[in-house]
């Protein structure tokens, strides 16, 4: 706290009179009023008490708040006029704050506060007072309120709500124009002194804005402020208490104030003239180049609508604005050509399209520039006389015949000559060719109208000195119809006729049609080819006719079915017909007409088969063929019973005798000592190929001696299978058979003619090679040992 503040509240405190004496004294009234309290209050004697009211004198207290002193700071003084000072009365404190914020001296009355007190936090407190007699603690005065109120001193600065605010003005505001308002508040006493009075004022942003110094609102202080200059400013308030004189407290903001635009600039060009160039080429729609005009404005006050507004090109090019870019965007109008004309002018017009009328003094808000369009040449393509062509011929014509012509020139000035020709793609069929020179479309092959009605062509004309350069263009070839084919019954007709008809009777009506489509419509005539004496035909003359019966009654047993030619003619030239047969069934039919059964069913009941029986048959023959199917399954599956048989059980063994085998090299081939060792396949094993019922004990046969010949062996091993009961009957090939006694031709072994008296040279042996080394060895040693 500054001296200057001290002093102050010092004087205020020393001036104001209900500091001078803070005492409440309590008074009788001289006429005593009674009043009851709701309550009655009983006497040690048994009556009753009256509480009576009394009169308070008293003053208000008034306290300073933020007390510094190290005592407790005093407040006032209680006092009733029922004390004589001898300390019989007792002074009672309550209320807000009493006994903790507040205290009283019981016997002389006094109250002291025992903290120091902030008025922001509360303003008053209000108490009661109340005097009782220490002795009995009966009330000697009636309980009464006073209000201790709290005197402020200048403790808060000015504090805005913000620390930083941000307002904008429009550019080009005249002085004093308001921006905005700051307010700040204070928390001391608005109604005590200058503490909450507060005044505004700026420190920075001078010489361009001001402050009112009452109301806090920043306002323009400089005319004609242009945002293209500078945008930003920034301005500091200050908020200054007790009136903005020295000593006060004060706080400040920041204030980003924006200035926004307005349309005070108009577009201008960069350039007067502007030059583009195109190609011929170019299709309708081709964006040839932009122009531009700037605008230091933003927003919508920089918007520009561009637009042609003289030249001589104005039929030939168009310009668009481009919004996200301001730009005018000129495009080709209408095609183009180099040979007509290769350069156009266009005065084209930029204007702001919102115009603030405040600043028409600046000038036209629009400008103007002359934009010159050079045309390029380019080697165009062939042009057609036509976008496209239509051709109609008969189908009737001859082939090679020329149905159209198409045209076409070359619109460079070079004029370089033209070749046609078919895109096959469209003419898979190759009906049509065309002539490259001059462009004749003729036909290749016959016409049919009643396969192709229509022929869609594409004929290309490409330069000769640059075939790259082609053009396209659809040829339609539409088929007239010629009178080439006769009629024919309409759909297939199943006729029949009942045997109990009569003459006239109608028993089918037929139609026909035509492929060929005569401008006048189809018209058909319906005859017989030859007169028939059991049915007639009646032309409707509507394209169709009946067939009617000529005779009473029809026989199916005698004749089952009766073919009828008939005539069908047209009437366009030349005239065509054709012969369509009807085959009429006689059938047997009830008395109304309808058709019972005919000659196929005829057939089966003179046999007596109805339906049912028929059905029975049938299913007989898939039972017993479902028999079969089932009887041969089950005989297939029980051949499909594995046999496992062992290496050792050599009788089902094959021994084939007529290998001469490899010699004395060939270790595969049979060993024969096994057939003369009974002994090594005497070991009796069960059969692994089948599962038998009952155990059978093998009966064990002698042991042959070892010099038993071979067939005395295999008819023992003959006679034990046929009395094996366990062997079985099927997939096992046993061969017993014998060779018998020697043969009586001689031995064609060479092993004997050693002991003939001839002698033969072996010698050539040796030059077969080594898988004859053994018999050369033989024979050829025995010869050297011989004559040893």
């Amino acid at each position: 706290m500054t001296i200057y503040q001290f002093l102050l509240l010092f004087l205020l405190w020393v001036c104001l009179p209900h500091f001078c004496s803070p005492e409440i004294m309590f008074r009788r009234t001289s006429v005593p009023q009674k009043r009851i309290l709701g309550a009655r209050v009983p006497r040690s004697d048994g009556k009753i008490l009256h509480r009576q009211k009394r009169g308070w004198m008293w003053n208000q207290f008034f306290l300073l708040e933020e007390y510094t002193g190290s005592d407790y700071q005093y407040v006032g003084k209680l006092h009733s006029d029922q004390d004589k000072g001898d300390g019989s009365l007792k002074y009672i404190l309550s209320g807000d704050g009493a006994g903790t914020l507040f205290i009283i001296d019981e016997k002389t009355g006094d109250i002291h506060a025992t903290r120091r007190i902030d008025r922001e936090e509360k303003a008053f407190y209000t108490l009661r007072a109340q005097a009782i007699n220490r002795r009995t603690l009966r009330p000697v005065e009636p309980e009464s309120e006073f209000v201790i109120k709290i005197h402020d001193i200048n403790d808060n600065e000015p504090t805005f709500p913000e620390e930083i605010y941000t307002a904008s003005v429009p550019e080009m505001s005249v002085v004093g124009t308001s921006v905005v308002q700051v307010t700040a508040t204070d928390a001391d006493d608005p109604s005590y002194g200058n503490s909450a009075r507060v005044i505004y004022s700026i420190l920075q942003g001078q010489p361009y804005f001001s402050v009112e110094p009452e109301t806090g609102i920043i306002r323009t202080a400089l005319p004609n402020m242009n945002r293209e200059n500078r945008e930003q400013y920034q301005v500091v308030i200050q908020a200054k208490d007790m009136g903005g004189q020295m000593g006060g407290l004060s706080g400040t903001t920041t204030v980003n104030i924006t200035l926004t635009d307005v349309n005070d600039n108009p577009p201008r060009f960069p350039q007067n003239t502007i030059h583009l160039r195109v190609l011929e080429s170019s299709p309708v729609g081709t964006s040839i180049g932009s122009v531009k005009a700037t605008d230091a404005d933003t927003g919508e006050n920089a918007e520009v609508e561009y637009r042609i507004i003289d030249g001589d090109g104005t039929d030939m090019f168009d310009i668009r604005t481009e919004k996200d870019t301001q730009e005018g965007i000129i495009t080709v109008k209408k095609p183009l050509d180099y040979e007509s004309r290769r350069l156009y002018t266009l005065k084209v017009e930029a204007e702001n399209t919102h115009v603030d009328p405040r600043f028409y003094y600046l000038g036209p808000f629009k400008d103007t520039a002359i934009v010159k369009i050079s045309i390029e040449d380019v080697d165009e393509p062939p042009v057609f006389s036509r976008s496209s062509y239509l051709f109609e011929v008969h189908e009737d014509i001859e082939v090679g015949t020329i149905i159209g012509t198409v045209m076409a020139r070359d619109p460079d000035s070079t004029s370089s000559p033209i070749r046609f020709s078919l895109d096959r793609h469209t003419d898979l069929d190759r009906i049509f060719n065309i002539h490259s020179g001059n462009g004749s479309l003729y036909t290749s092959k016959p016409l049919d109208r009643e396969l192709f009605q229509w022929h869609n062509l594409t004929v290309i004309a490409a330069e000769i000195n640059n075939p790259k350069e082609m053009t396209r263009v659809a040829v339609f070839v539409r088929i007239l119809d010629v009178n080439d084919n006769a009629p024919q019954f309409a759909v297939f007709y199943d006729t029949f006729v009942c045997e109990n008809a009569r003459p006239g009777q109608l028993i089918q009506t037929i139609s026909a049609v035509d492929k060929d489509d005569p401008l006048g419509g189809q018209k058909f005539f319906f005859s017989l080819a030859a007169v028939n004496p059991n049915f007639t035909v009646q032309d409707n003359e509507d394209n169709t006719a009946r067939i009617l019966t000529r005779k009473n009654g029809f026989n199916r047993h005698d004749i089952s079915t009766y073919l009828l030619p008939v005539v069908i003619s047209d009437n366009d030239y030349p005239i065509q017909s054709s012969t369509g047969t009807l085959t009429i069934r006689v059938c047997a039919c009830d008395s109304q007409g309808n058709m019972q059964s005919c000659s196929a069913e005829a057939l089966l009941l003179p046999a007596g088969l109805s339906t049912g029986a028929l059905v029975a048959i049938l299913l007989c023959i898939i039972i017993l063929l479902v028999i079969v199917v089932l009887f041969a399954a089950l005989k297939r599956q029980r051949k499909k019973e594995p046999l496992i048989l062992s290496k050792e059980d050599i009788r089902d063994n094959i021994v084939s005798y007529n290998d001469e085998g490899g010699g004395e090299e060939d270790t595969q081939a049979f060993d024969i000592g096994t057939l003369r060792n009974p002994a090594a396949i005497e070991e009796k094993k069960l059969r692994r190929d089948i599962i038998p019922e009952t155990l059978f004990i093998p009966r064990r046969t002698p042991t042959a001696p070892d010099n038993t010949d071979v067939r005395d062996f295999i008819n023992e091993r003959l006679k034990e299978h046929d009395l094996d009961p366990t062997a079985p009957p099927y997939d096992s090939l046993a061969t017993y058979a014998y060779e018998g006694n020697d043969s009586i031709a001689e031995s064609l072994s060479s092993l004997e003619s050693g002991t003939t008296d001839g002698d033969q040279n072996y010698d050539y042996l040796r030059e077969w090679g080594p898988r004859f080394n053994k018999l050369a060895e033989m024979y050829g040693g025995g010869e050297s040992d011989k004559d040893s």
